[in-house]
């Protein structure tokens, strides 16, 4: 997978040690013998951003490896990413490179599980997460969401056509006509209504729109709005939204959700990494 850019990297690094580090300075290990760590999961995860933090140990002057890729799940005991150095070097980019994995680990195990849980329906249904991560960290986000097997719902306001119920409050015209101007001005674009009841995704389906988000359905009006819908010639796929997570994943996929969306993952738990420091210089393996 791809990582951060460099000068985000380094703006990480900038932020942590923004004036060098007190301690190993105050303690004059810069004179000291060159030092080694490892990275180590201490339960098993999804791995995500080992590049990134691979890349912070290189930058802060040290030589890192990484043992595992982004989107590989790993065993609890597992090394993960390797480093080398001045101690100097390691201790300044310990915690950010940690810190980084462990919260991005998170979120693509997280995603994973809810991946495994759509799946535990027979049906293999697709999960998408929504754009809802935490500012300033859609990049890593939607790395940390694809690491897990799950899709991006959308990145932002700029690429995809999602006409909201707080849309609609201004708009004066049939459902049939808002779907007609939107494929007027947006050809190539897929129209995707958010609706809030089954009553209202039976009329937008009737207008056409291409998939209709049901927001806060719970199983059972998914089902309905299934049942509802089949003897249209032309049937919108229909997303679960709203409280979806792994524990009812495959209860929406039951019911006949084409598609999960779920903002589930990014208030998930960091995982857990240990970091075990060991003296001398041996090369990194």
């Amino acid at each position: 997978m791809d990582r951060l850019p460099d000068p985000e990297l380094l703006a990480l690094l900038h932020d942590d040690v923004p004036c060098g580090d007190l301690t190993t300075e105050a303690l004059g290990l810069a004179a000291a013998a060159p030092a080694r760590l490892e990275f180590r999961a201490r339960g098993a995860m999804t791995v995500c951003a080992t590049e990134e933090a691979e890349r912070l140990f290189q930058l802060a002057g040290a030589t890192a490896r990484r043992l595992v890729p982004s989107g590989r799940a790993v065993a609890a005991g597992e090394r993960l990413l390797a480093a080398q150095g001045p101690v100097p070097a390691l201790h300044a980019a310990w915690k950010t490179a940690q810190t980084l994995v462990e919260w991005a680990s998170g979120i693509a195990s997280a995603s994973a599980a809810l991946v495994a849980a759509a799946r535990d329906s027979g049906r293999a249904l697709p999960v998408a997460c929504t754009r809802k991560n935490v500012p300033g960290t859609k990049w890593l986000s939607a790395k940390a969401v694809r690491a897990g097997g799950a899709t991006m719902h959308r990145l932002g306001l700029s690429e995809t056509l999602l006409v909201f119920p707080e849309h609609r409050l201004y708009l004066r015209e049939a459902p049939a006509a808002t779907v007609a101007r939107l494929r007027a001005a947006e050809p190539e674009k897929t129209v995707v209504v958010e609706v809030r009841s089954v009553d209202e995704a039976l009329a937008w389906a009737e207008a056409g729109a291409d998939v209709l988000q049901l927001e806060k359905f719970s199983p059972a009006q998914v089902a309905e709005s299934h049942a509802r819908l089949q003897s249209l010639a032309r049937r919108p796929r229909l997303a679960a939204a709203g409280g979806v997570n792994a524990s009812n994943a495959a209860a929406y996929a039951a019911a006949g959700a084409d598609l999960l969306v779920s903002s589930a993952p990014y208030s998930a738990p960091p995982c857990d990494v240990r970091v075990e420091f060991h003296p001398g210089d041996a090369e990194v393996a």
